[in-house]
């Protein structure tokens, strides 16, 4: 395992594999690096992966301070800098996403290409999901909420075929306190004026039955970044890169290799 260290100090847990021109993988709020676990192999012929535990998740530490998306994208540069790489290509999935708009925004050097998916601008701008899937994800059941959340990452066919175990539901070592942080990182999200600073090629991918983080999101996105480009998958949902594999890799790939 090795460790950067942020700006003030926390230490990053980041992972390594494969080889080529290097491609930061970014996960969903209140998951560690496993998220990629079941996709991440398809990059490695032709990229080298590198991830990272968010602060709060997996090996990194967990200081006892607000968190926000922009001080998650200043820890992406510090693995980086720990690599001493220069310029990456990055993709972010859910709340990566969000972490991954103000890399690009942020520090343009950095990044060569850049890969949204199933995310949001967050703030004003964005489409919240609606009351009822809030009301699912916090059913006082856990057992409940669990099915909830999994009926909104995958298709009720994969499910039936695939019965786990999944790495898309969270970490499960996260501290209430670290969750709550991450929850409102991703709440408070609001990138809207910053993404037409964004020079990166970038390419939004979202599932059209995505109703986790409203596929009406992604439009908004790829109308926002200059000359983004934007692709939907067919009958998919919020974890459209584990369940739509077989076309969503191939697509990304394609669109880095540019």
């Amino acid at each position: 395992m090795r460790h950067a260290n942020g700006v003030d100090g926390c230490r990053i847990a980041f992972q390594v594999q494969g080889d080529g021109p290097p491609l930061v993988l970014l996960t969903g709020q209140a998951n560690n690096h496993h998220w990629w676990d079941g996709v991440r192999d398809d990059f490695h012929t032709a990229r080298q992966t590198i991830t990272l535990d968010y602060r709060g998740t997996g090996d990194s530490d967990a200081p006892d301070h607000r968190y926000s998306t922009q001080g998650f994208a200043e820890d992406v540069i510090a693995v980086l800098d720990a690599l001493a790489v220069e310029r990456a290509d990055v993709y972010g999935t859910s709340m990566g996403g969000r972490v991954a708009q103000w890399v690009a925004a942020r520090h343009p050097d950095r990044v060569r290409r850049l890969v949204l998916g199933c995310t949001s601008p967050g703030g004003a701008h964005s489409l919240e999901r609606d009351a009822a899937v809030h009301a699912g994800l916090t059913d006082p059941d856990p057992a409940k909420a669990r099915r909830f959340l999994l009926e909104l990452m995958y298709t009720p066919a994969w499910l039936a075929a695939h019965p786990g175990p999944y790495t898309v539901l969270g970490d499960p070592d996260m501290s209430a306190r670290a969750k709550k942080r991450h929850f409102v990182a991703s709440a408070d999200h609001d990138a809207w004026d910053a993404l037409t600073e964004i020079v990166a090629p970038t390419l939004v991918v979202h599932g059209d039955q995505d109703v986790f983080n409203p596929a009406a999101n992604a439009p908004l996105l790829a109308e926002r970044i200059p000359g983004a480009e934007l692709r939907m998958i067919e009958s998919a949902r919020h974890a459209y890169f584990d369940e739509f594999r077989a076309v969503a890799s191939p697509l990304v790939l394609e669109f880095l290799q540019r």
